[in-house]
């Protein structure tokens, strides 16, 4: 069973919801990923989202594309990523990580030789911003070859027609953008999340996970309530973008957010 199969069950097993926090690799500098992931998980991550930097990350908002400015500036690169999850492994062998990002870096290593690669190393899942299901024919079989999941995102846009299509192909859990527009964007309706996602669990068995707008514990909580997994990106890349002068202290900011949702969220 695949470590975010796993997971999900055991949170539902304990009545519990997920906690998924999004980091960008290499942000502030590649040396300090790896503590910030075990740092995430020592506040409560069940599923660690580790965001590949891109050049033109075109779904994120501000926050995230100038966290992916600072990673590139710093040199890394998906095969760089990857050692990070590498080493995540030596030490912390059940937490899932999901990378997140765009097709480009992926088709530049080869769809073959990353999906080898990512298994190789403990990779779990991988959501393609860019690559919806119907263009999945070539990376998609190959991920499941490598027991990776393909994690899909679902907007409140998406046809019901669309989202049955998703449904059907997903693997993981499915993401439910929570807002219109970009990451980091605007602020939630907790009750109007849970209208949209009532006709998703008529489609499909697996977990739905909300992202953008998650802020605080609050939100966190709100989301908890209606939807299996709560993912919080914008607000913990905030939190390193305000510290990048001190990244030393970078790790116990990312520890305090995510702990104050994790108590909201099993209170």
């Amino acid at each position: 069973m695949n470590r975010i199969d796993q997971r999900f069950s055991e949170l539902k097993q304990q009545g519990r919801k997920a906690l998924i926090p999004y980091i960008t690799a290499g942000d502030p500098a590649p040396q300090y990923t790896v503590g910030f992931m075990h740092a995430l998980v020592e506040a409560g991550a069940d599923v660690i989202e580790l965001g590949v930097p891109f050049s033109d990350p075109m779904a994120d908002g501000p926050v995230i594309q100038k966290a992916c400015e600072r990673a590139l500036k710093q040199g890394t690169r998906l095969v760089d990523v990857l050692d990070m999850v590498a080493e995540f492994r030596q030490a912390d062998a059940t937490t899932p990580v999901v990378l997140m990002g765009y097709l480009n870096p992926i088709e530049r290593i080869g769809y073959e030789a990353f999906a080898e690669q990512a298994e190789k190393v403990g990779v779990d899942g991988v959501l393609v911003v860019d690559m919806p299901p119907e263009e999945a024919d070539e990376l998609g079989p190959l991920l499941k070859a490598h027991n990776l999941a393909a994690i899909f995102l679902v907007a409140p846009t998406t046809s019901p027609t669309r989202a049955a299509t998703i449904c059907a192909q997903g693997e993981g859990y499915l993401y439910y953008v929570s807002l219109k527009g970009v990451t980091g964007a605007a602020t939630l309706n907790a009750s109007d999340v849970a209208e949209r996602l009532a006709p998703l669990r008529e489609m499909t068995d697996l977990p739905l996970c909300v992202g953008f707008g998650i802020r605080d514990g609050v939100t966190a909580a709100e989301v908890a309530n209606v939807a299996d997994g709560v993912i919080v990106g914008s607000a913990l890349v905030n939190r390193i973008a305000e510290n990048v002068e001190t990244p030393e202290i970078i790790a116990g900011q990312l520890r305090s957010v995510l702990a104050e949702m994790r108590t909201a969220m099993d209170v």
